[in-house]
């Protein structure tokens, strides 16, 4: 049969509110019309539907069979409407987005109460987490996009088969940290090597920062050996002003120390690269209404996205 979805639409509201008339009413349509795709109705169906009286109309048994499916199809349908026009208006909905410490702490919380504020009704949900993690969740779905610290270059950070959009969306400094204890090397330009030569206290191996340092050091034939070995980046500023070692941190998780004193900046005589704050999506899956809506939040601040194979 070929019967479409407005004659079953008709059918429905005709047995629910019993009545031509307010069918048509709710229908926006006239009453001759609603009658008609009854007619039609029945004609494809090969049944009578209704029995009319003065009181109005009632279903016939087989009709009354029917209504129980089409009345459960035409509210299924309705609802998804109506989930619809609330997704689309941004009433409702998820975000699911990954970060890691850095970007969380440093970067993105401004943005998500703005989201909030702009779209109370959708739920955000953060997973913080290292970067390969983060990009592991971005692969297999379970999260719509990532804000991430990325090296120069986003080296090694993607695999081959990664179809990812990247967009820098700020730069941010790591620096070398010391406590009053330290204070032979304050005030003056030090070395790479002259550095390793003091306990070191940083982020353990498989870290994204870990790899970025000791990148840096092999640079200039050199390894640190630290003291110290820490899961979380904000660890370390105390762990420095307590005078255990030299820290290695973001210039951002150290601002407060650095303005209170109990830490103090190492002059280095080579230049640290600046790393970046990223966001990654993916290319082969179009995003949500509200990851949309999120990521506009960040047109300010967004470089022109590039895919991942033209980023190396």
């Amino acid at each position: 049969m070929s019967v479409s979805f407005d004659s079953y639409k008709t059918f429905y509201y005709v047995a629910r509110l019993g009545s031509f008339t307010e069918a048509a009413k709710a229908l926006y349509v006239t009453q001759p019309t609603v009658t008609h795709a009854i007619q039609m109705l029945e004609q494809e169906l090969d049944c009578v539907l209704f029995q009319r009286s003065r009181k109005g109309v009632s279903l016939t048994p087989e009709a009354a069979m029917l209504y129980e499916h089409v009345r459960a199809a035409c509210e299924h349908i309705f609802e998804a409407e109506s989930a619809l026009k609330a997704k689309k208006k941004l009433l409702e909905g998820q975000v699911r987005i990954g970060a890691s410490e850095t970007t969380l702490h440093f970067f993105l919380l401004p943005f998500l109460k703005e989201f909030k504020t702009l779209h109370p009704g959708v739920k955000i949900k953060v997973s913080n987490s290292s970067t390969p993690t983060a990009l592991a969740a971005l692969r297999s779905g379970h999260i719509d996009f990532a804000i991430l610290v990325m090296r120069p270059g986003y080296k090694g950070a993607f695999l081959p088969q990664d179809k990812f959009s990247v967009t820098r969306l700020a730069g941010f400094q790591d620096i070398f940290i010391a406590g009053n204890d330290f204070s032979d090397l304050a005030g003056r330009s030090v070395t790479p090597g002259e550095l390793c030569g003091y306990p070191f206290i940083c982020m353990e191996p498989g870290t994204v920062t870990r790899q970025f340092l000791d990148d840096f050091l092999l640079q200039f034939h050199l390894a640190v050996s630290p003291d110290i070995e820490l899961a979380t980046t904000d660890l370390i500023t105390p762990m420095a002003a307590n005078n255990l070692g030299v820290g290695f941190v973001p210039r951002a998780f150290a601002r407060s120390a650095l303005e209170e004193g109990s830490v103090f900046q190492i002059r280095l005589t080579e230049t640290v690269p600046e790393r970046e704050i990223c966001v990654i999506s993916r290319t082969d899956t179009p995003l949500s209404l509200a990851g949309n809506a999120f990521l506009r939040l960040f047109s300010d601040f967004a470089e022109p996205s590039c895919i991942k194979k033209d980023c190396r």
